[in-house]
């Protein structure tokens, strides 16, 4: 069901609105979990450092295909919210069109440079034929990622979070048992955890890409819409790009730590597979916040209704402050346990990085949530460069501290690299949001 995010308590809306959203992901969050743990249990500690190590390469398409939404969802939030629904309809058109000629682009790449890639970022040879095993079978769905990304970026910009987090939730759900029956029972090992991924988002996009379809036929408009238009695909753009860079620029920032995690073994790799997915499981949480927060922006921007925006962010900071504390909890008292879900055997080195990497990084969630909710209002607002300057910073800083401290701090020196980027970049949000939004502005009744 479509909502109208410019009407109502903020904090109301926004709940009503952006928990779905957290679920959602939750829920995808839950499936990368699920390659990784089966590979984990059933296959051997190298077969999760393949995913792992392959992972971070999946991110780089992933960041195109979030640009995708992005763009999407931030663009249509505006013309719904002024009730442009002809302009709705021609987004949506523009987008589909354009993200389809991308992922081409993308996937042509991908099975060209893949295995350099890997070569590149010193894989080790016991897990190179895993990890480029995974990434081709990766690579092939991607027409299925890219639509769907766009799909759910329509819903959450006609304030509808309920469809995505039902695709998710049944897609999510349906993948978990594929990885567990193409690996513990096919004996597939790393190709059925891509394969059961490959099926299950195939059939989550054709149904989302569909009912979008049906919802547009809803919309009532005034005079026909254009199929594409190169002036709404330039503000499509406005967002979409920077959000590509940005996605894209912390996927790189991602491969040079895996480059030099993966000098220190499959045992670190292992360790830092299991930690990172668990603490992906936060961060894409929070961001996935941040994306509903851009939309509410949008659209009360788009209705002119600037005092709501305020409010909104606020709300956004109540919202995810108390979302953090469970997750906090369970973190640091259970870490070990957590971390031991995704391997064979309760001790060694592999389950001592895990836990080591979790009680480096936990503590500072409530420091990034800030910054991923500020993040949400910049980019909302098309204040794409101080976006980009706030994400730059963190990222910069991170990579260059990781390659900085683990020269003499070893592999502690990569996580601690992370809050010391977190804590900067926070501030560099704030200042922005307090300059270039957080100001009088006129509004609408």
């Amino acid at each position: 069901m479509n909502k109208d995010l410019t009407e109502g308590k903020p904090e109301k809306v926004l709940w009503s609105f952006c928990l779905p959203l957290f679920a959602s992901i939750i829920f995808q969050q839950l499936y990368n979990i699920a390659d990784s743990l089966i590979a984990g249990k059933f296959v051997g500690e190298n077969a999760l450092a393949a995913v792992g190590n392959s992972y971070e390469i999946t991110l780089i398409f992933i960041a195109f295909a979030f640009g995708c939404n992005i763009g999407c969802s931030v663009t249509v939030s505006r013309y719904f919210g002024g009730k442009e629904y002809h302009n709705v309809k021609t987004a949506v058109y523009t987008t589909l069109i354009g993200g389809g000629i991308l992922c081409g682009l993308l996937m042509a790449a991908g099975f060209l440079g893949c295995e350099g890639l890997l070569k590149g970022i010193h894989t080790p040879a016991e897990i190179m034929a895993d990890s480029w095993l995974y990434l081709m079978i990766y690579i092939g769905g991607l027409p299925f990622l890219f639509f769907y990304n766009i799909a759910t970026g329509i819903f959450s910009a006609m304030g509808d979070s309920k469809t995505p987090f039902v695709f998710l939730a049944c897609s999510s759900t349906a993948n978990i048992a594929m990885d567990y029956v193409f690996v513990r029972y096919l004996q597939m090992g790393v190709a059925g955890v891509a394969w059961a991924t490959f099926i299950c988002q195939g059939i989550s996009c054709l149904l989302a890409v569909a009912v979008v379809f049906q919802r547009l036929r809803g919309l009532k408009c005034q005079r026909r819409p254009e199929v594409f238009s190169t002036r709404i695909f330039k503000q499509i753009c406005v967002v979409a790009i920077p959000s590509i860079l940005q996605q894209s620029f912390i996927s790189i920032g991602n491969i040079v730590i895996q480059s030099l995690i993966n000098g220190f073994g499959p045992a670190v790799i292992a360790g830092y597979a299991a930690a990172i997915k668990l603490n992906n499981l936060v961060i894409t949480s929070f961001t996935t916040l941040g994306n509903g927060i851009s939309n509410y922006t949008a659209q009360n921007m788009g209705a002119g209704k600037y005092d709501r925006i305020h409010s909104g962010f606020k709300a956004g900071l109540k919202m995810v402050w108390l979302l953090c504390v469970p997750i906090v909890l369970v973190y640091m008292a259970g870490g070990r346990s957590l971390v031991y879900l995704f391997m064979d055997s309760a001790q060694g080195p592999a389950i001592d990085t895990g836990v080591e990497i979790l009680r480096i990084l936990v503590p500072f969630y409530f420091v990034v949530s800030v910054k991923l909710v500020a993040d949400g209002v910049l980019r909302g607002a098309s204040l794409m460069g101080q976006f980009m300057t706030a994400t730059f910073t963190d990222l910069i800083l991170r990579v260059v501290l990781a390659t900085l401290l683990s020269g003499f701090m070893g592999a502690v020196g990569i996580w601690s690299a992370w809050p010391l980027g977190w804590v900067i970049g926070t501030a560099v949000s704030l200042v922005f949001y307090r300059y270039y939004v957080y100001k009088p502005r006129g509004s609408k009744s």
